[in-house]
């Protein structure tokens, strides 16, 4: 235990992942100080994990330029509401998690009331909307880095001195494989996870595309993973008619470690993928016009998380037109049955591993931070 008195700590993540390593590190806040109150935004892992929930992440998801433009009244109603409950419930320390269109704005706002604030994921400001770092700059008390070359970035272009903690899926999926070597069976065929995401604007553009792939490949099962936010019926419409799919909810890890081979689409879930250490095909598809515009704005040379880390083309990215049943069957079949490629892929696997660093656990890392910041 790091110190006695009753600290109120206040989290704000906006999506699936961030709640997963919100939860993580509100475990870890208990465990050092078992006086802690905290209020967050989140999920309900991260309720289930000690916090009080104040308001959902399925309220906040939105994906794209038009998605986020479309529903603007619901947004800025959501950061005035953000500020009148952080006033009135007056935290020690404000811990934003990625999320960063909602968190940074907050973030300035909560600068000014006297807060102090602690950014736990960096936003991916060397991908786009790079002017943003002299304003967190001027905001953030402490940034927390979660990928190794994020450090770098921020001390060299920026003269920010920043903190890396680690990544906290390591940590997450090192616990679960330790606890869960026994499960059942998910299948008695060689499986291949569908992740088409948790929103449903990307669900509705990528998993039928996924699906179509399940016909050419009748000897394996195809199971699609539910996103916590999204109900049955939603997956109704799209599970149809198909004699080698089912799906899972709740249960994305365990699917990964019996996966044989993985459809993922870009974001967090390519690089639990990688970790789990199954042979993946990266998807993107999002609307034209939210995809047009992201061409102009991020410049960097891949979006999968695997890649960038390794700084190389490791895992095949199929984007907007390039994501077809055609390719997809093309590559799928490349990682079950050509044995240079996995042999290559195993490799830079374990490559990346080591990259990530085995060590202290993030989550633990950053919780000796932000109590220090607490403390000073």
């Amino acid at each position: 235990m790091y110190f006695a008195p009753t600290m109120k700590y206040y989290i704000i993540a906006g999506e699936a992942s961030g709640d997963l390593h919100g939860s993580n590190l509100i475990k870890q806040l208990h465990h050092a100080d078992n006086h802690a109150i905290i209020h967050c935004w989140g999920g309900d892992l991260m309720q289930q994990a000690g916090a009080t929930l104040i308001k959902h992440y399925k309220e906040l998801a939105f994906m794209g330029f038009a998605e986020v433009v479309k529903n603007l009244p619901t947004i800025f109603k959501n950061i005035s509401f953000c500020k009148q409950d952080i006033l009135a419930f007056k935290p020690d320390v404000l811990v934003l998690i990625d999320y960063p269109g909602f968190n940074l704005r907050i973030a300035e706002w909560a600068k000014k009331q006297g807060f102090k604030i602690v950014y736990y994921i960096s936003p991916q400001v060397w991908a786009w909307k790079a002017s943003r770092v002299k304003k967190m700059k001027q905001c953030i008390d402490k940034m927390l880095c979660i990928l190794p070359f994020e450090k770098d970035y921020y001390q060299t272009k920026w003269n920010w001195q920043v903190d890396y903690v680690g990544h906290p899926l390591l940590e997450a999926i090192d616990n679960f494989k330790s606890t869960h070597t026994n499960n059942a069976a998910l299948s008695n065929k060689k499986i291949v996870a569908l992740l088409p995401g948790s929103r449903k604007q990307e669900i509705i553009k990528k998993l039928p595309i996924m699906l179509q792939v399940a016909k050419h490949f009748s000897a394996y099962q195809f199971i699609v993973a539910k996103a916590p936010g999204q109900d049955d019926e939603f997956y109704e419409q799209f599970l149809q008619g198909y004699n080698n799919v089912s799906f899972v909810r709740n249960d994305t890890y365990n699917l990964l470690m019996q996966s044989t081979a993985a459809l993922v689409t870009s974001g967090t879930a390519t690089l639990e993928t990688a970790l789990f250490e199954v042979p993946e095909v990266v998807c993107y598809k999002g609307s034209n016009i939210s995809y047009q515009i992201a061409k102009r704005l991020i410049k960097i040379k891949y979006i999968s998380l695997v890649n960038l880390i390794m700084d190389k083309l490791v895992v095949k990215e199929l984007i907007q037109h390039e994501l077809t049943e055609e390719n997809l069957v093309k590559e799928l079949n490349e990682l079950l049955f050509n044995n240079t490629r996995q042999q290559t892929l195993q490799q830079d696997y374990t490559n990346l591993q080591t990259i990530l660093g085995a060590g202290d656990k993030a989550s633990e890392q950053a919780t000796k931070m932000i109590v220090d910041l607490i403390s000073s």
